[in-house]
């Protein structure tokens, strides 16, 4: 494996702090503090942008600067409406070629769920939930369609974060998390699909949430 550049490196840290909401969507970037927090110079700091901006994580505003993603109500519907397509061809291929030594992986990651969600905790929740998503991607073994579908999840994530502190709501995607595991155990493709569908889709009350959840986020960006 290559070295990875400062600019790479930036840019997965950069990352990992927006999808950890220390940046919640719409909060400015600045340059400059950035190249004295991470210790480097401006030209990985610009790059590490320039490649954030492409994943769509981040929207650079000529003569304002560089802003985390924020997503209107309706942007977020057409985003969750391609990442239920996604999640369920990734579930249908894996419930079709799972290994066994994935298909443990899956379990062991769907135990650190239940275990965070009898603790009532949502943070540790929603960082075991994406190990769980993830092990979904990769058991589909396409590489170009597990890469897409973990780049809009993490696109997603600010929001999907704070879904999961909703009343009842671990309670809800364990149980659906539960659904999920159990067809693509049994090989079932058609049910493995339908129900990571299920589980991904915004729809009546879950649609009222997420409206709750833009609000909030558009109120922690602008404090």
């Amino acid at each position: 494996m290559g070295k990875v550049s400062q600019a790479q490196r930036l840019r997965d840290l950069l990352e990992d702090a927006i999808i950890k909401g220390r940046y919640p969507p719409g909060a400015r970037l600045d340059p400059e503090a950035l190249e004295r927090e991470y210790e480097c110079s401006r030209t990985p700091v610009r790059e590490a942008i320039q490649q954030l901006a492409m994943s769509g994580m981040v929207k650079v505003v000529p003569k304002r600067g560089t802003f985390v993603t924020q997503l209107s109500v309706a942007e977020l519907v057409e985003r969750f409406e391609v990442m239920a397509e996604l999640e369920g061809m990734c579930a249908r291929l894996a419930a079709r070629r799972i290994t066994a030594e994935e298909l443990a992986g899956l379990r062991e990651a769907h135990e650190a769920c239940r275990r965070m969600a009898e603790a009532g905790d949502a943070n540790g929740y929603y960082y075991e939930n994406g190990v769980f998503h993830q092990r979904i991607y990769e058991a589909s073994h396409n590489r170009f369609l597990a890469q897409e579908a973990a780049r809009l999840h993490a696109v997603l994530q600010p929001y999907r974060r704070m879904q999961l502190h909703l009343r009842h709501r671990l309670e809800r995607s364990l149980a659906e998390h539960e659904g999920v595991l159990a067809a693509i155990a049994e090989g079932d493709e058609q049910r493995a699909e339908t129900e990571i569908q299920s589980h991904v889709q915004v729809q009546g009350e879950r649609f009222n949430d997420l409206v709750a959840s833009v609000q909030q986020l558009q109120q922690t960006g602008s404090d």
